[in-house]
């Protein structure tokens, strides 16, 4: 467009504006109408410093009440700051209505009021809102829609927005339908983060097996995004017939290389309904990985070893090898420990004295069976006994059940004067001794 014709569009903008103005000035009914604004301005200032008060005293709960309804309650008290500018909205649309029926039209009330609601907004996104991402999203989305609103020209940029249309394929959709996309799948998305965090820690706080446990977080997880996604194709004016139609192509493209992922999937939701294995407990699989599972996802379940290394197990080898469940959720689990004494020793008395050792350490069970000392043999420089028990867990890092043990029994032996053997060798020289 020329230069010129932009001053002329311009110069006819400023002098329909100026026209506007003198009318407005020279009027009664523009005159009649700043004073209602004035009066419902004031007043609704009046009403909120008497009420705005009474409200907090009487909606503040005690600090020491964490009730649902005393959070409620505080939730409330966070919109105060709209009283003001809602308020005058109010007064001002009933002024509105009065000087429509004294003078048949109201337009400096009606922009007055269009003002007042832009107040509320500028309010709620700077003094109400804490969230980093809700105050961005009303800073630049809330707040300068609002803006239009008050001036008068939100309509034609929505009309502007919605004309520009892209088609792809057979599906059409508007610059309009675009942001409508980006703004409500962004508050979409964190809606949907928020809801899964407090369901998650709801259904934590719940009485259900661990496997259970994650299976409701992961479901609830995908019904909430679900939802979510459904919503946002509605906003975005897009039919699922279409993508329907898309979704199936791609799918059959996709489907042959995504089996694995299918199948990981499929075998860590049968994973969490059995329970045979869960978090907290210490696994081997038969390609040789152990580990204590710290976490069960979709697709994988992580192991973290005794140096502190994880390891990440696809779900189809919990399904389809042999695993080994060492804890099983705190499960009771029997260990043994050898150890040998000397030939010159009374045998017979061992077993009471190492039973009676070991019976002291305040990890060793008595459930379903106390410590149980059994002759293994006779080796080549002693007697083999070895020694089983009940404990708690797993001899791991933390527990050392093992070492625990064979210090008693060390103790135990040296206390009743119990030799334990070493090796000893014969040698035989034929022949003289070397001078």
């Amino acid at each position: 467009m020329e230069p010129t014709a932009l001053m002329d569009q311009a110069r006819s903008a400023f002098d329909q504006a100026l026209v506007l103005a003198q009318d407005w000035l020279l009027s009664p009914a523009a005159w009649s109408q700043f004073g209602l604004l004035i009066g419902a301005y004031l007043l609704a200032r009046l009403v909120n410093r008497i009420i705005a008060p009474r409200i907090t005293s009487f909606w503040t709960p005690e600090a020491a009440n964490q009730s649902v309804l005393a959070k409620g309650r505080r939730f409330v008290l966070i919109f105060l700051p709209l009283l003001l500018p809602l308020l005058a909205y109010g007064f001002t649309a009933i002024g509105e209505v009065v000087t429509r029926s004294l003078f048949g039209s109201g337009a400096v009330i009606a922009f007055g009021k269009r003002v007042f609601l832009f107040l509320a907004a500028r309010a709620l996104a700077k003094h109400i809102i804490t969230d980093p991402f809700l105050r961005t999203l009303a800073k630049y989305v809330l707040v300068p829609a609002a803006a239009l609103y008050a001036v008068g020209f939100l309509d034609e940029v929505i009309a502007a927005l919605d004309a520009a249309q892209v088609n792809l394929g057979n599906i059409s959709f508007s610059a309009l339908a675009i942001a409508r996309g980006i703004v409500a799948g962004s508050f979409l998305f964190w809606l949907g983060q928020w809801s899964n965090s407090q369901s998650s820690t709801y259904i934590e706080q719940q009485p259900l097996r661990p496997a259970i446990r994650q299976l409701a977080i992961k479901s609830s997880e995908f019904a909430i995004f679900a939802i979510a996604f459904l919503v946002l194709m509605n906003i975005m004016g897009i039919s699922l017939s279409s993508l329907a139609i898309i979704g199936g192509a791609v799918g059959v493209g996709l489907g042959f290389g995504l089996q694995k992922i299918a199948s990981n999937f499929i075998s860590g939701v049968i994973l969490m309904v059995e329970g045979q294995a869960t978090v907290g407990d210490y696994v081997e699989l038969d390609g040789g990985e152990a580990g204590t599972i710290i976490k069960m996802t979709a697709r994988a379940t992580i192991l973290e070893t005794f140096d502190g290394r994880w390891i990440v197990v696809p779900n189809e080898d919990f399904i389809t090898t042999r695993v080994v469940n060492y804890s099983d959720s705190g499960s009771a689990n029997r260990l043994e420990v050898a150890f040998s004494v000397s030939y010159d020793t009374d045998i017979n008395k061992v077993p009471a004295i190492i039973e009676a050792a070991v019976a002291e350490h305040p990890g060793i069970l008595q459930n379903p069976e106390g410590p149980d000392c059994e002759l293994r043999g006779f080796g080549d420089s002693g007697v083999d006994f070895g020694v089983e028990f009940w404990v708690e867990g797993i001899d791991d890092g933390k527990n050392k059940y093992a070492s625990d043990v064979l210090f008693l029994i060390w103790n135990a032996l040296k206390d009743h004067d119990i030799e334990i053997p070493y090796p000893h060798r014969v040698v035989e020289l034929k022949g003289q001794m070397p001078a």
